[in-house]
C-alpha cells in the first residue's frame, strides 16, 4: 500500500539542522561526563570540545549503525526466518550447541 508523502522534502530540511544541533550538545555532553568523572577516577586527560566530538564520532562509527548496512538491529531475516520454522525442540539443541561453542566454560 503507498501512503501519500507529506512534505517528505520539506521534513527533511528541517529534520537535517536538528541532527546538526544534537550532534554539537551530545559532543558538549560527551565533554562534560568525560571530565567530570575519568580524570578523577581513572587519572586521564580532560577533552577539549573538539576531541569529545571526535570520539563520538569516532564511537559512532565503531559502534553504531551508519548509513549503509541493515537498520534496526537483530539478527538478519533470513535467521529470523530459520528461528521461527525450527519447533521448540530444535530451538533447544540450537541453544544448548550455541552456548557450548561460546561459552564452553558455562554450567547450565
Amino acid at each position: 500500500m503507498n501512503y501519500p508523502r507529506y512534505g517528505g522534502r520539506r521534513r527533511r530540511f528541517f529534520f537535517a539542522p536538528f541532527i546538526v544541533l544534537l550532534f554539537f550538545v551530545l559532543s558538549a555532553l560527551v565533554m562534560l561526563l568525560w571530565n567530570s568523572v575519568l580524570p578523577d577516577v581513572l587519572h586521564t586527560v580532560r577533552l577539549t570540545y573538539w576531541q569529545a566530538a571526535a570520539l563520538l564520532l569516532l564511537s559512532r562509527i565503531l559502534f553504531g549503525s551508519m548509513p549503509f548496512g541493515r537498520h534496526g538491529g537483530g539478527p538478519p531475516a533470513h535467521v529470523r526466518e530459520k528461528w521461527a520454522a525450527m519447533n521448540d525442540e530444535e530451538r533447544s539443541r540450537f541453544k544448548d550447541e550455541f552456548r557450548r561453542r561460546h561459552h564452553p566454560h558455562h554450567d547450565h
